[in-house]
């Protein structure tokens, strides 16, 4: 029999977990407004690690900015703008709540193109070059001012969570060429999992709602806990949430939908987690290939190789050259793409 939404996941957001939503986290409402939050973050973490790229080159380089720019100056002068930027940058990528941080952003480059119009009316300055750099600037403001009107209007509205009760959110989609009934079969069986998700050792189901599950986390550390499933439809959706007490809180969603014109299905992967070390762990550990993110990503390809061939592709074993110190930083040996 299919199983019905149970409570919803305390670490998820208040306005998810209110009377506003259905009691599902993963209703409409809840998934829209997830997503508007997401877009919102995305764009405002893009400004953030700019603001930091910036800074650093400004700070590194100074004179060779200012020759691009086309502006003569101090080096100090620069270096001054790229601590500022900088700042600005950790703020942003720092807060939950970065309006703050977005709209200092917006007065520095009101005082960029203020230095660039100042510079553009001196003599002996190459106008043209300072005409890129401050049309850059100003495609760049009109981010900066969207990105903070976003975020203001999330703030006023309540649709921002506090850092304590911030998840971050992850959604991947593929489309597998077998019908929803088998990729919800295989999905169903959890002791499938260990065979396309890397980082899973073990699956024990308990009963029908119940399971453990036993992981790899980052550098190597092993995590353990308690599943259940919230919601079972058949052929159509399964969601989960992690028990009381578990080393990571997470709660999912993976919805199977018929491709259009028969050519398969697409696959809808929804996961919450509160990452252990707070808002900064997925930063630590994307450097390190371990981002739930980038694990999914892998997972969901694996799970369309598996399902359709039988078998994971791999690079292991094959004559390749000396991977670069970026690649073998970023991209674990023997994982597909």
């Amino acid at each position: 029999m299919p199983i019905s939404p149970t409570s919803t996941p305390s670490f998820l957001p208040r306005r998810i977990r209110s009377g506003q939503f259905d009691i599902s986290p993963f209703s409409h409402q809840a998934v829209k407004l997830t997503r508007k939050v997401n877009r919102a973050r995305t764009l405002a973490n893009a400004l953030g690690w700019f603001s930091i790229g910036l800074g650093l080159s400004q700070l590194l380089a100074p004179r060779a900015i200012a020759q691009a720019a086309g502006v003569a100056g101090p080096p100090i002068l620069w270096r001054a703008l790229g601590v500022r930027e900088i700042v600005s940058g950790v703020g942003i990528l720092s807060q939950s709540k970065p309006t703050g941080w977005l709209w200092t952003r917006v007065a520095g480059d009101a005082l960029d193109l203020g230095l660039l119009g100042a510079a553009a009316a001196s003599a002996n300055t190459r106008r043209g070059r300072i005409a890129i750099a401050a049309g850059t600037v100003a495609g760049v403001t009109v981010f900066d001012i969207l990105s903070g009107m976003q975020h203001r209007q999330l703030e006023n509205a309540g649709q921002l969570p506090d850092a304590e009760d911030a998840p971050v959110h992850v959604e991947k989609c593929i489309t597998v060429n077998r019908s929803a009934e088998e990729c919800y079969r295989f999905w169903r069986d959890f002791e499938n999992f260990p065979r396309f998700m890397k980082h899973i050792e073990s699956v024990k189901v308990a009963d029908h709602k119940r399971s453990h599950w036993i992981a790899k986390g980052p550098g190597g550390i092993r995590v353990e806990w308690d599943a259940e499933i919230t919601a079972d439809q058949q052929g159509e959706l399964l969601a989960w949430s992690s028990a009381d007490g578990a080393d990571v809180e997470s709660a999912g969603t993976v919805r199977f939908e018929p491709a259009p014109g028969g050519r398969g299905t697409i696959v809808w992967v929804d996961v919450y987690y509160k990452p252990p070390a707070g808002r900064a762990g997925p930063m630590v550990a994307r450097v390190f290939g371990e981002e739930p993110s980038q694990q999914i990503d892998e997972d969901v390809r694996r799970f369309k190789w598996l399902i359709e061939t039988g078998e994971i592709p791999t690079s292991v074993g094959q004559a390749a050259g000396r991977r670069s110190p970026i690649a073998r930083l970023l991209f674990r040996k023997g994982a597909p793409g």
